[in-house]
């Protein structure tokens, strides 16, 4: 790319993305107070409306604490599934202005138009292109940062998003801009808060040295910084202090890790009733993985104990796994060593260190083929994968794994009580 063109990055981020995804298909629930998220006592936000909002519900918010602030607000369960395809149309606008379009997650991506301005006009207009697109294949609503890379970019996002309070809620102006050679200006008088990588914890050594804003840093001695952050910390925020980011947009970014957990209603003490959940968990981790075309060869039990002690327990194997039986028998391996007696608060099963499934040796040794190859693992493949097509065409009720119509539960927490 030629010095002369700078980089443009969109960053768009979808407005209030599961609410807005339930508002497609009801469209009666518009202008009201919706909550998308466990809404039981251990339940947690997932995604507020901005009517929920003025009345201060954000997202991992406990739900009972978001319904004594909005007591008439209506509660969903959520519909990952769902939420998954409406972004897949969403992500199908996005790759029509650029094939260079790197998933955040469902509802957020960077898309680097460098090279479409030429189809599109500069970056601002292809933004408001992008938006109006979205809104006119999909029906939804977004709002785009846009700038000379990803960090700046996906802070200018939060400057076109609505706001919500109590007074009111301010549209806000779906596209905000961050020219070539305004970045400084733009970031210095911004709260040291905002940039990426200040917890709770970074946040409070830097007030104590002093540092409120992001000009405050760019302005410190480095080394006091490396002195109160450790070196590597305070290199990467002087770095973002500058606008120093030269990662590119990467379209072909590698899914991390696969998981599936959920909190329950009341404390679980019983080991097979744990199980239960897990083989549900197990059943949702391998049907993801084959849906993106992974097996794992790292599997990760997690349990939260009823005291929020938080217990993980890990398994890597010689060859990658993608379907329940498998993944599920190492979770069998590791649950032994958890005191489920203690009480079970939340359980997750997760996935990751992948590989393209092949045809190469399993986990399992019952009967191999000529070739070395196990029998079991493959049947189980070619039954996991027929499972997938009955779901496709009946739907995810129409078959399951053992104890998968006991759910209670959602990502977010448990099911809202009928």
């Amino acid at each position: 790319m030629s010095a002369m063109v700078p980089r443009r990055i969109l960053h768009v981020d979808m407005n209030a993305f599961f609410v807005a995804c339930e508002v497609l298909r009801r469209p009666e629930l518009a202008g009201r107070a919706v909550v998308v998220g466990g809404s039981a006592k251990r339940g947690v936000v997932a995604a507020a409306s901005y009517e929920a909002r003025q009345f201060g519900v954000r997202s991992a918010m406990a739900s009972a604490v978001a319904s004594r602030m909005c007591p008439h607000a209506i509660f969903l369960d959520g519909d990952h599934d769902y939420y998954g395809d409406v972004s897949g149309r969403v992500f199908e606008v996005f790759r029509e202005f650029t094939p260079l379009v790197e998933g955040l997650s469902l509802d957020e991506a960077f898309l680097d138009v460098t090279g479409a301005q030429r189809l599109f006009g500069e970056a601002v207009e292809t933004a408001h292109r992008v938006r109006d697109a979205v809104r006119e294949h999909v029906g939804l609503a977004c709002s785009v940062g846009v700038a000379t890379s990803k960090f700046v970019a996906k802070l200018a996002t939060e400057f076109a998003k609505p706001r919500a309070s109590r007074e009111r809620i301010d549209e806000g102006p779906g596209v905000f801009e961050v020219r070539p050679g305004g970045e400084i200006e733009f970031l210095h008088p911004l709260d040291v808060g905002m940039l990426w990588g200040v917890g709770p914890v970074t946040l409070e050594k830097l007030h104590r040295i002093g540092l409120q804003r992001v000009g405050d840093i760019a302005a410190c001695e480095l080394r006091v910084l490396q002195l109160a952050l450790g070196e590597a910390h305070a290199n990467h925020l002087h770095d973002l202090s500058m606008a120093i980011d030269d990662r590119v947009v990467e379209p072909d970014r590698e899914t991390k890790s696969i998981g599936s957990e959920e909190t329950f209603a009341d404390d679980l003490t019983d080991a097979a009733e744990v199980r239960r959940n897990l083989l549900r968990m197990a059943d949702t981790v391998a049907r993801r993985c084959r849906e993106e075309g992974l097996a794992a060869r790292t599997i990760t039990l997690k349990i939260r104990h009823a005291d929020f002690r938080n217990l993980t327990r890990s398994r890597t194997l010689a060859e990658p796994v993608e379907t329940s039986q498998s993944i599920m028998a190492v979770v069998d391996e590791l649950l032994p060593d958890i005191d489920v007696a203690a009480g079970v608060r939340l359980a997750g099963v997760s996935a990751r260190n992948f590989a393209v499934p092949d045809a190469q040796l399993r986990l399992f040794d019952d009967e191999p083929h000529d070739d070395g190859r196990p029998r079991q693992e493959e049947e189980w493949r070619e039954a996991s994968r027929a499972v997938d097509k009955i779901r496709e065409k009946f739907g995810d009720d129409a078959i399951g794994t053992g104890g998968s119509t006991e759910t209670g539960s959602t990502p977010w927490g448990p099911r809202r009580e009928s």
